[in-house]
């Protein structure tokens, strides 16, 4: 009974928090239009994440959450796009605690009901790892597509390097690079990139306007420096740039094969519980017709 009562706190603290964003009447007006498709969409945004939001920036965002925030913002703003806004941050950081919330808080009330406490501490568990599991997942895509980028960009300065070498512009050598997809005509991340700010500057927009919005999509250190040479060199072109793309590369080169190793090690350890789990259970076919000759 007590786990049923804790599990009751729990959701009268979520309302109160709701409803300090909110206002009680608009929360009441939710409830009685829920019936509709648009009332029950209102409700749940009266209900979600956005109410946690409009209720701690009404009230204050305290500065070490806000500080986390921007960190995660930097993350995901690279993977969603630059129409990404911090808003849409905070009501990913909402959600993922409200699903949190909301499993700790059925944990409770399971538990009260089948008059076992284990299963409170399970709910309790499962909504602290699905909560750090939605924010681990946005750290390992942002890994993920840095180490995309790091494999690709060695062969993008090889290219270049041979093209303007070989007398081309930085204009057209980049357009050509654009026009041919890497590795048998596999798209991608920075390829799509590239072909996004050769066709900006088709379309009318500045070299250096096109290759920094190049460069903050990519949002990588060594993309930068890719884009900082390029822009302090390319209208001198010829050798002074290939020497200089020349410089850059070599150290590329050493990153995406230690971004190679990386992954490989990465494929291996995930092949260890599915080889140890097929282990055990051919262990237990080959095991238990023995086991029953014995016994008989």
């Amino acid at each position: 009974m007590r786990l049923v009562l804790a599990s009751a706190v729990m959701g009268l603290i979520w309302l109160a928090l709701v409803s300090a964003s909110s206002g009680w009447k608009a929360v009441l007006r939710a409830l009685v239009s829920s019936s509709s498709t648009r009332g029950r969409r209102e409700l749940g945004r009266r209900l979600g994440a956005e109410a946690i939001v409009l209720l701690l920036e009404t009230r204050g965002m305290p500065q070490v959450l806000d500080d986390r925030l921007a960190i995660l913002h930097a993350l995901m703003r690279p993977l969603k796009g630059e129409q990404w806004t911090v808003r849409e941050t905070r009501l990913f950081a909402a959600n993922a605690t409200g699903y949190g919330y909301l499993a700790a808080a059925a944990g409770l009330l399971v538990a009260g009901i089948a008059g076992e406490p284990n299963i409170a501490w399970l709910g309790c568990i499962c909504g602290l790892l699905l909560t750090i599991g939605r924010l681990r997942e946005v750290h390992n895509q942002a890994r993920r597509r840095k180490q995309e980028l790091l494999l690709a960009l060695p062969d993008l300065l090889g290219k270049l390097t041979l093209l303007i070498g070989a007398g081309e512009t930085v204009h057209r050598a980049l357009a050509h690079c654009a026009d041919r997809p890497p590795g048998h005509g596999r798209e991608s991340l920075l390829h799509n990139e590239l072909v996004k700010a050769v066709q900006a500057m088709s379309n009318g927009q500045s070299f250096s306007a096109a290759i920094e919005a190049f460069s903050r999509r990519c949002a990588v250190q060594e993309v930068s420096v890719f884009t900082t040479v390029l822009l302090l060199n390319y209208r001198r072109g010829g050798d002074q740039l290939s020497l200089s793309l020349r410089e850059i590369s070599l150290p590329l080169w050493d990153k995406r094969r230690s971004a190679a190793r990386s992954r490989g090690e990465e494929a291996s350890s995930k092949l260890v519980f599915p080889l140890t789990g097929i282990f055990f259970i051919l262990m237990v076919l080959v095991g238990a017709p023995a086991m029953l000759l014995m016994n008989g």
